[in-house]
């Protein structure tokens, strides 16, 4: 596939889908966003629940614009009670700066709920005629830009789904597009592999340095913090180092262009084709969002067999456990595991599944499963406590 049909936006890059998200800065605004949202077909909700005090909470600001700023998403109506201390113009300003049509509200200023509620809508509807005038054309398949991520690991991820998508990661960056890998938490114990495929070695002392600097505020003593689930063990993996280096194959074998950071101080995207790392949480809703803000339009997910969804960003959800395969798995890779087909052909289903989606083909659950969307941030007091400093 040379083209994918997409959505171009003003600041030059193409969706997927043609979404209008309503956004609730704070957590107060979240019934009334969903009110809206249940009057107007097209849009999308989601909500910041950590809190309204912008003071420590740059990074969450700078995932909920970058969100509203993903090519998916064709417009933006922002909410917040108001009484707290995200102003909606700090969110508003560089969406707007970017070419893109926005509105906020604020509900003590629209005078209560009711009020809020029928002008929001009303806001939501003009936002969504905006869209519905955007007109789908040929977009060149090296501006797709694909998130790639694991969960509910098991035994069969690091045989099957993982070095499946793997491939597939090869495959779309000799093909000229971007793929972006997360959670670095995953990768203790793997830098001398990864720093081989650095494509300088300044990208090589970032890999060692975000990856350390990542253990650093999982693994702190004295405390019991997982960063393997009980489903990990459930599903039979045994050590940290065993996930690790399962998660490892997702990431394929191409050169990484660099480590993408999020942190209070900036939100970095792919500036030029091919593979990279990212700061990207492994806790899941939170990747969604994550993945949104570094521009990815889809996720591919690898699992053993539970899953999220992202209502920004379709996931498609990649299974080797032939008993936990359901419904909501895109794409069975379990026969890899039985020894009846090869990674090489699962692949090829894998890339077969994604071009259908980028095409507008919506995921096994994509239009019927819901899933809350965490605005992860890390703390900035641990942050400090433990000598990490945004650079």
């Amino acid at each position: 596939m040379q083209f994918f049909s997409g959505f171009r936006r003003p600041d030059g890059r193409a969706g997927i889908r043609n979404h209008v998200l309503i956004l609730a800065i704070d957590e107060c605004a979240e019934g009334i966003a969903r009110a809206i949202s249940q009057k107007v077909p097209g849009t999308v909700v989601v909500t910041n629940y950590n809190t309204c005090m912008y003071g420590g909470n740059e990074e969450l600001v700078g995932t909920m614009v970058g969100a509203a700023l993903n090519p998916n998403v064709a417009g933006a109506l922002l909410l917040n009670m108001g009484c707290g201390s995200i102003d909606p113009a700090i969110l508003a300003d560089p969406i707007r700066n970017a070419g893109k049509p926005v509105q906020t509200l604020s509900i003590i200023k629209s005078r209560g709920t009711r009020s809020t509620i029928k002008m929001g809508t009303e806001l939501a509807k003009e936002l969504t005629a905006y869209a519905d005038q955007i007109q789908p054309e040929p977009i060149p398949f090296s501006e797709l830009v694909v998130g790639i991520k694991c969960g509910g690991s098991d035994t069969s991820s690091g045989i099957a789904s993982n070095p499946s998508v793997g491939r597939v990661a090869d495959l779309l960056v000799d093909k000229g597009a971007t793929c972006v890998a997360g959670e670095l938490i995953e990768l203790v114990g793997c830098e001398d592999i990864l720093r081989e495929r650095a494509v300088t070695p300044n990208v090589a002392d970032k890999i060692d340095r975000l990856i350390n600097e990542e253990e650093k505020r999982w693994h702190i003593e004295g405390t019991n913090v997982e960063t393997m689930s009980i489903g990990n063990s459930v599903g039979g993996l045994t050590t940290l180092e065993e996930k690790a280096l399962g998660a490892l194959h997702k990431t394929g074998t191409r050169p990484i262009q660099d480590v993408l950071r999020i942190n209070a101080k900036m939100t970095e995207r792919p500036t030029t084709p091919g593979m990279y790392l990212s700061e990207t949480t492994h806790l899941c809703g939170g990747s969604g969002m994550h993945f949104a803000s570094l521009g990815a339009q889809v996720i591919l997910w690898t699992t053993g067999g539970a899953g999220f969804n992202n209502p920004i960003v379709p996931v498609i959800r990649v299974s080797g456990n032939a008993a936990q395969i359901t419904e909501d798995i895109d794409v069975d890779v379990s026969g890899i595991m039985k020894g009846t087909d090869s990674i090489h052909s699962c692949a090829d289903r894998i890339i077969h599944t994604l071009e259908n989606v980028v095409q507008g083909e919506a995921t096994a659950i994509e239009d019927i499963g819901f899933a809350y969307c965490t605005l992860y941030q890390k703390d900035q007091r641990l942050e400090k406590l433990i000598c990490i400093e945004p650079q």
